[in-house]
Formats: C-alpha cells, sequence, structure tokens
C-alpha cells in the first residue's frame, strides 16, 4: 500500500528537522502522487468540489474575456493566446466558443495554448476542449512554452504559490516551519530566515509589522514573471486573482495573522496542517509586487481595476443580452441572469477580485 503524503511528509522531518511552510505547502499541493492539484481522486471544482471559480460560476466570464481580447488583439494578424494554469479547461473552452460563435473571423486567426503542471486537470482539460482540435496546444512543462507574442492569462494561479511565512518575534525577523510532536501530529515552530530574500522583500516594500504579526511573502512571483517575460516579445499579461497592495495587505490591525487560508467543500479549514494533499491551500496576492516585478521586466500597467468593474467595462452586459436572445427556456435565461448578478453585484465574490493588465514595452501596435 502506498505512504501516504503525510507520513512521507512526517519522516522526512523526523529525519532531517523541521521544514519551511514553503516546503510543507509546494509538498501539500504540488507532490506528484499525494499533492492537492495532482490528485484525480479528489472532485476540486464545482459545487460539489471545494471551490468554484469563475470560469464556472457563469459562463459570462470567459465570454467577456473573450470579446475583451478581441480588442487586445486588434493588432495581431494572429493571436496566440496561453494560459498559464488552466484547471479543467472552462476558461479556455468558454473563450473559444465565444470566438467561434460571435468572433469567426478573429477564431480563425487564433491559437490556444493550455499551461497545467498538474497531469489530472491537464487530462481534463483535452478531454473538455478536444471539439477545437490543433487549434489547442497542451504543455504541461514551462520550457514547452515558446509564445513571442500574443496574451498571457491566468485566473486565480498566484494566489496557490508556495509561500513563506514570516513572523515578527522579539523584535527580529522569524520564519515559520513544520515541525512534529510526540504524537504525530504537524505543528508550528519558529526559526530564522530560510533565505535573506525574505528580508530583502519586506526592507523593498516598506513592510514594518506589529509584534506578534505574521504575513506571507510569496517569492515564486517574481520567478514565474521572470519566465514570462524571458518568453513574451510582444503582448499582454493579464492576471486575475485575489488580494491587496501592499501597505493594505500587509497591515497589522486588518491582517495580524496574514491571509493564508484553507478550502474544503467551500468551507474554512481550521487545522491548515492537519492533511496535507486534502484540501486547497492559498493566500492573497500582493498586487504591489506584480506591478513593480513586471515594471522592472518591462511591463507597463494598462488596467487595474476589481473583477466586476473590469467585467461590465468590457462588456458583461452585451454578452449577457447576447445569451438572453438566444435562450432555448426559462431556466437558461434565470440561471444567465443569476450568474450575471454572481459576477457584478456591489459586495459580491467578483468584488473581491481583482483584475491586472499589464503591457510589454516592446508593443507598438
Amino acid at each position: 500500500m502506498p505512504v501516504s503524503l503525510a507520513e512521507r511528509l512526517r519522516e522526512l522531518i523526523r529525519r532531517e528537522g523541521s521544514i519551511t511552510f514553503h516546503d510543507w505547502m509546494k509538498a501539500a499541493l504540488y507532490d506528484p502522487s499525494g499533492g492537492y492539484y495532482q490528485r484525480s481522486d479528489l472532485k476540486r471544482w464545482g459545487r460539489e468540489g471545494d471551490y468554484r471559480t469563475s470560469p464556472e460560476r457563469s459562463e459570462l466570464f470567459a465570454a467577456t474575456f473573450a470579446r475583451y481580447f478581441v480588442g487586445l488583439a486588434e493588432d495581431f494578424h494572429e493571436l496566440t493566446i496561453l494560459e498559464c494554469g488552466a484547471g479543467d479547461g472552462s476558461f479556455a473552452s468558454g473563450v473559444l466558443r465565444t470566438l467561434r460563435e460571435q468572433f469567426p473571423s478573429r477564431f480563425a486567426a487564433t491559437r490556444y495554448v493550455v499551461y497545467e503542471s498538474s497531469d489530472d486537470a491537464l487530462r481534463r482539460a483535452q478531454e473538455r476542449l478536444s471539439e477545437f482540435g490543433e487549434r489547442v496546444r497542451f504543455c504541461s512543462e514551462w520550457n514547452q512554452v515558446s509564445v513571442r507574442s500574443g496574451i498571457y492569462f491566468s485566473n486565480e494561479l498566484l494566489d496557490a504559490f508556495p509561500v513563506h511565512r514570516v513572523v515578527m518575534d522579539e523584535g527580529a525577523l522569524s520564519e515559520l516551519y513544520v515541525d512534529v510532536d510526540p504524537d504525530g501530529r504537524f505543528v508550528w515552530s519558529t526559526g530564522p530566515l530560510s533565505t535573506p530574500r525574505l528580508a530583502e522583500f519586506a526592507h523593498a516594500y516598506s513592510i514594518e509589522l506589529a509584534s506578534g504579526q505574521t504575513i506571507e511573502i510569496n517569492l515564486a512571483i517574481e520567478g514565474w514573471f521572470s519566465g514570462v517575460a524571458a518568453r513574451l516579445e510582444r503582448g499582454f499579461v493579464v492576471t486575475v486573482d485575489y488580494g491587496a497592495e501592499a501597505d493594505e495587505l500587509y497591515d497589522p490591525a486588518l491582517r495580524p495573522d496574514g491571509t493564508l487560508r484553507g478550502f474544503s467543500r467551500h468551507g474554512f479549514v481550521n487545522d491548515l496542517l492537519a492533511e496535507p494533499g486534502e484540501y486547497d491551500l492559498t493566500s492573497s496576492v500582493n498586487w504591489t509586487q506584480v506591478k513593480s516585478v513586471g515594471e522592472k521586466l518591462g511591463f507597463k500597467v494598462i488596467h487595474f481595476t476589481s473583477q466586476d468593474k473590469f467585467l461590465l467595462h468590457a462588456g458583461l452586459l452585451d454578452q449577457l443580452q447576447y445569451r438572453l436572445d438566444r435562450a432555448e427556456s426559462e431556466a437558461e435565461k434565470v440561471s444567465l441572469t443569476t450568474g450575471a448578478r454572481e459576477m457584478i453585484l456591489p459586495g459580491g465574490m467578483a468584488s473581491s477580485f481583482q483584475v491586472l493588465v499589464q503591457v510589454s514595452h516592446g508593443f507598438h501596435g
């Protein structure tokens, strides 16, 4: 019988000592055999799963972005859309169907690249997108991605990168590690910073923590964006996620314990260390960091707003009317209007997400 991920982590810690939360989270989410995103036996998406992303909540999300992409692509003879962390292909399917139905000439000149590191999700995406044949290419490794011109899109990708947890302990920065107690339970411990990059990060973003305050630091964003910049010479980076600017994200009054959370069956997990690989783990994105890293790599911000405002500006209501005019039943109309409300109602889910659009400095139309 295979050894569980939890037992393998226990043995690693007992043998080599406590590990950073970053390494623990990386294993919990991405371990090849037991990581949450790699497992084929878990229902992650949808009402019966652990979470629902915007493409699953309403077909209008992908349809509106498809319309937006057409506007961005006016100066591209051929358009390539690369989706990073494409999950089961829900968004890609919605975009391609909208282009095929409403923008056939653009659809004929569009190629879609699905990048997904989870073998399980990639299989699901390949099945879902089979109707589009060779128009879609699938990649499971960054080194397979070679899109030089086009749009790099991601939805709820950056929040799933493994993070370091840092705490202000007796006037100095310490890092949170994961240890095992005598009963075999995973427990928190503190230790020295595992890399000087953490102190450098705190200095770069003028982070001053209150005593006992804990924050998450997502160093992986820099590596991810560097990988994008090394490939994309001409085009746009469109990032959808939930987060805040640095001054708000690290405010001790607002978030004394950081933003790390776990989700299972649409509810919060109480003990984030109890069962690695069994539930989703996530933390809020530092948008100041994403903008700053992009600027250093040659990308300029052209849009940054809440998701609900972005969708309204990008034509969600037009997409709603288009579909209502073609709906074949009252049930379909109700589903469309309910989905639209979820996407644009003040205080709804979409208002807690943000959309950042950056353009390469080398793009001249």
